[in-house]
């Protein structure tokens, strides 16, 4: 939202009244630890008159974690506010309040928030060396009045009268400030399909169903990191407005409607370790099992298909050896009309349980489509609505609408009974054989309902996503164990990292969409979400055979790998014409890039766990990973697969490509080629090739012909040493037993010796020569033999 008309004056209709001046500054201790607090009038106080008729604001300095600063505004402190998401993560204790005559500091971890006395307003916040990241200055926090007709953007363009958006212009704004210094820029913002980085853009915080061709978002997150070492998280579920260095460009604005405004800094002073305390705070993603790696094969949306369908295309998988890990029934597994009803349709599956039966016993896993709608037509909606299960409007009426689902109902998951009803249904679904679940949906949230528990129904628009995909994970960690449990989730804000995995949405069957998808995906990725899949091919429309092709190598170097699409089968074989050149087939890109995803599963899943541990996600954007080299900060056609991967996805169907290797020696996965890095490098790829890169000094553990994602990873594997500097140890985890073996690499001057503990059957090899078995759990590469 946009307050002011250039630099000096406010918009017609605009009342902005700022923080002038530290007027008092207090300390105060309770159950949560010291705190900071401040009285900010919006006129510098000279003399005792100006005390009345004013606005005050109180600035209040907390600590929840260590090196984190909560920073709460308030001007009428008896105005209810959402209360903010769920910080998991919080302790007492942190934070350390000083006051002298100059200023009032709290310290915490590495963290200073600095607030100098009288005018002009100045809250800085430092480094333990006194290194300013960010500063809230003159005129950075202020208070807005708004008339009816005042010209603020605050709800989408086309869009007029009562809406059920949520973004009609309130009548009271709260905003901060926080300077941008040169160079400095931002990312996150949750999953965007524009530029990556977000200068220069205005973000709504407001979860919408758009496409990937859109400025919505089906993951709004209202968290930004920078290439300064630190993060902020504006802590409110409702509609957060973002002007980044837009409306004032040497600043980050976040404005929110209502009394109170609340955000936190995040202290790095790397972009991993900024997200590392991010997701300490708000909750880490959890362990995913390693059968989800594998490949999935959707039925597709609106396509016909029955059992014959679905073991014709498992079939046909089988008999080209195109390894398959999880089978998708999509939106139709149920009758047209009556979604979500959990009754499979009995006219195309009579015998489900049998089916799903079948299915698993050819070792494979299985998927269903739901989403927390309940259409007029399904025998679920009169019991939910007897039972007071559904949201209602405030003349105690069911909130129905006819988009998506005619005369469909929205589950009230703020209500505990609401939610038991609904996972016991889809704990019927479970004990019939399903093993996973995609949630679909959970963004067209109307705002003009009232909630069983009394939530605000702004703040309930993009919280709702979170309830939702909580309800269906808890059931599954419930049947099948923490671990075991995956959802394949389209919405979500912060917090919807702890219930993986999440997928990019609709996109288009096109080479500029695959750039937009990767885009968003690596968005989301810096806001804090470990893991992240998309359509593969595109969803709306058909792809051609290239952009086919193209897509299935990208998709199968990315976390999680699903075919999927619209109205037309996502199959390798039908994107190949009879005179297709077998060896660029579509077949064959999928069978060589699957086969290769199995292969990297050790890695993979140690990169999953590192998700899961630490918050650093599968796939990172090169800023993440590479913080200090300028050269990478604004790359988005590329990104690091863990963290010794580079892969460049190609977007020409002649395999143009243009990438960017940072400094060291790296070597090609695929030929073993060395190339020295700080530079750009153009190559053109066939079908099955793409750039993929291993960083310098990377010790990669692979299987060897592994035709399914959930072996034991370490018996027999192949440990490849590449070229650099440095020991290193390398731990592989046991997809099913958790147990862990650590392969160490040291590096001598005449060879280098390679160490499993404990011991078990292995190879070893320097890239680019053959690999020499071990005995007693160790070898040595070079010269010198074993002892």
């Amino acid at each position: 939202m946009k307050f002011t008309d250039g630099f000096w004056h406010a918009r017609p209709g605009v009342d902005a009244q700022y923080a002038q001046e530290a007027h008092a500054i207090h300390a105060r201790h309770d159950d949560d630890g010291d705190h900071l607090v401040v009285w900010a009038p919006t006129k510098v106080i000279g003399r005792r008159g100006d005390t009345l008729n004013r606005p005050l604001l109180t600035v209040t300095l907390s600590s929840p974690l260590e090196g984190v600063v909560k920073v709460r505004v308030e001007h009428h402190r008896g105005t209810p506010w959402s209360g903010g998401f769920d910080l998991l993560g919080s302790e007492a204790g942190h934070g350390v309040v000083e006051i002298g005559e100059q200023d009032g500091v709290l310290a915490s971890g590495s963290l200073r928030a600095r607030i100098r006395r009288g005018a002009p307003w100045d809250l800085t916040f430092e480094t333990a060396d006194g290194e300013v990241l960010t500063r809230s200055g003159h005129k950075s926090i202020g208070l807005m009045g708004l008339a009816p007709d005042a010209p603020v953007s605050a709800q989408p363009a086309g869009v007029t009268g009562v809406t059920t958006t949520g973004l009609a212009p309130a009548a009271t704004y709260l905003h901060s400030q926080l300077s941008l210094g040169v160079g400095e820029l931002v990312y996150g913002l949750g999953e965007r399909f524009g530029a990556l980085v977000k200068n220069g853009q205005s973000v709504d915080i407001w979860n919408s169903d758009g496409g990937t061709s859109s400025e919505q978002s089906y993951k709004s997150v209202p968290f930004y990191l920078t290439n300064r070492g630190y993060g902020v998280l504006v802590n409110h579920p409702e509609h957060v407005s973002f002007e980044v260095a837009s409306e004032a460009v040497e600043q980050v604005q976040f404005s929110v409607p209502g009394q109170t405004l609340e955000y936190l800094v995040i202290a790095g002073p790397t972009p991993a370790e900024v997200l590392e305390r991010y997701t300490r705070l708000t909750g880490r993603p959890a362990q995913v099992p390693a059968w989800s790696y594998g490949l999935w094969l959707s039925t597709s949306f609106t396509t016909d298909y029955d059992e014959e369908t679905v073991n014709r295309f498992v079939d046909g998988m089988a008999e080209r050896g195109l390894p398959l890990s999880v089978v998708h029934f999509d939106c139709f597994w149920m009758r047209g009309f009556h979604w979500t009803d959990f009754e499979w349709d009995p006219a195309v599956f009579p015998d489900p349980e049998g089916m799903l039966k079948r299915l698993h016993e050819r070792d494979l896993r299985v998927s269903a489509w739901i989403n927390p709608y309940i259409a007029q037509l399904s025998a679920l909606f009169d019991e939910a609505a007897d039972a007071g299960y559904l949201v209602r409007r405030a003349d105690g009426s069911v909130w129905q609408w006819d988009l998506w689902q005619a005369g469909m109902g929205l589950v009230d998951f703020t209500n505990p009974a609401a939610v038991a009803w609904f996972q016991g249904k889809l704990r019927t679904l479970l004990g019939q054989g399903v093993d996973a679940v995609k949630t679909d949906f959970g963004e067209r949230i109307p705002t003009d309902v009232v909630w069983h528990d009394g939530s605000q129904p702004e703040a309930m628009h993009n919280r709702y996503a979170q309830l939702y995909n909580q309800a269906v994970f808890d059931v599954l960690e419930e049947v099948r164990a923490p671990g075991d449990a995956v959802l394949f989730a389209r919405s979500a804000t912060t917090g919807g990292q702890r219930l993986p995995v999440h997928w990019g949405g609709d996109n288009s069957s096109s080479y500029v969409s695959m750039a937009e998808t990767l885009r968003g995906g690596l968005s989301l990725t810096l806001s804090g979400f470990g893991f992240w899949s998309h359509d593969i091919g595109g969803f709306e429309g058909s792809p051609d055979p290239a952009v086919f092709k193209r897509w299935v190598a990208f998709g199968l170097m990315s976390s999680h790998s699903r075919l999927h699409g619209s109205e037309s089968y996502r199959v390798p074989w039908a994107f190949d014409a009879a005179d297709a050149d077998p060896a660029q087939s579509a077949v064959e890109v999928t069978r060589r890039f699957t086969r290769l995803k199995l292969g990297l599963m050790p890695y993979l899943y140690a990169a999953g766990l590192e998700a899961h541990r630490r918050g650093t996600p599968v796939m990172r954007a090169m800023a993440l990973e590479f913080p200090g080299d300028p050269a990478v900060e604004y790359l988005d056609r590329q990104y690091m697969l863990g963290p010794d991967l580079l892969v460049a996805p190609v977007f020409s169907e002649a395999g143009d490509v243009e990438y960017y290797l940072p400094a060291g020696a790296w070597t090609n996965l695929l030929t073993e080629e060395v190339a020295d890095g700080g530079r750009w490098r153009r190559e053109r790829h066939d079908f099955t090739s793409m750039p993929l890169w291993v960083r310098p000094g990377a010790v990669l553990v692979t299987g060897v012909d592994a035709d399914r994602p959930d072996y034991d990873y370490a018996h027999d594997a192949l440990v490849t040493v590449y070229p650099g500097e440095g020991d290193r140890t390398v731990e592989v985890t046991h997809p099913t037993t958790g147990d862990a073996t650590a392969f160490t690499v040291a590096r001598q001057t005449d060879g280098v010796r390679v160490t499993a503990e404990p011991p078990v059957p292995f190879r070893a090899r320097l890239a680019g020569q053959d690999a020499v078995p071990a005995r007693d759990g160790r070898v040595d590469l070079g010269h010198r033999p074993i002892a």
